[in-house]
C-alpha cells in the first residue's frame, strides 16, 4: 500500500507543477477504488485503497492552499465533496447527501470523512483534475480543458489521466492574447 502513496504522490505533485495553480484554486480528483486494486469500475471498491490515495493527494493539496473536490460515483450524479469553504468562496449550490463506498464511491466517502467541513455539490468549475481509473471529471473542469500526460500513468492498476485548464480564446486573427502582448 505504500506504493499506492508513492503513485498518487507522483502523480499530483506531476500535476501541480505542469497546473501551476494559486492559492484557493481547486483541483477536481475523481478516483475508482476499484480499478486502483484490478477490478472493474464500480464493482470491487476498496475503501482502504482510497483511503491511502486520499491521504496522499489531499495532503499535498493543504500544503499549497489548494482546495480538492472529490468526485462521487454515478450513483450520486458525480456530485463532489468539497470543503464548505470553497462552495462559499466559488457559490456553489449545496445538495443534500452523505457519500459512502457502494454510493458516492470510497474516494468521495474518505474525502467527506476527513474535510473539515464537508458539503457536496452538483457543479463546479475546476482549474485543473486527476482521473484515476477512468472516471471522467471533464464535466467539472473549466470550459478549456487541456489534457496532460503524466509520467505517472497508473495508480495501482488504474490508469491515471490529467487536465489543466486555460482561459478560453476569443476575437478571431486580429486579437491580441495576453502572452502576445507586450508589457505596459
Amino acid at each position: 500500500m505504500d506504493i499506492l502513496a508513492k503513485e498518487a504522490i507522483n502523480a499530483i505533485d506531476e500535476l501541480l507543477e505542469l497546473a501551476d495553480l494559486k492559492p484557493g484554486q481547486i483541483l477536481v480528483v475523481g478516483c475508482s477504488s476499484s480499478e486502483i486494486v484490478g477490478g472493474q469500475l464500480g464493482h470491487a471498491s476498496s475503501p482502504e485503497a482510497a483511503k491511502i490515495v486520499f491521504d496522499a493527494i489531499y495532503g499535498r493539496l493543504k500544503e499549497k492552499g489548494i482546495y480538492l473536490a472529490a468526485q462521487c460515483c454515478e450513483h450520486l450524479n458525480r456530485a463532489l465533496v468539497v470543503e464548505a469553504e470553497c462552495a462559499e468562496r466559488y457559490g456553489l449550490e449545496q445538495v443534500t447527501v452523505v457519500p459512502r463506498p457502494k454510493a458516492g464511491g470510497s474516494f468521495a466517502t474518505a474525502a467527506y470523512e476527513a474535510f473539515r467541513n464537508p458539503v457536496v455539490v452538483e457543479h463546479i468549475a475546476a482549474h485543473a483534475g486527476l482521473d484515476i481509473g477512468g472516471t471522467m471529471i471533464g464535466m467539472h473542469l473549466r470550459h478549456v480543458a487541456v489534457p496532460k500526460r503524466l509520467a505517472q500513468r497508473t495508480i495501482g492498476k488504474a490508469l491515471v489521466f490529467a487536465a489543466t485548464t486555460r482561459p478560453k480564446y476569443i476575437g478571431g486573427e486580429r486579437a491580441v492574447y495576453v502572452s502576445d502582448s507586450p508589457k505596459t
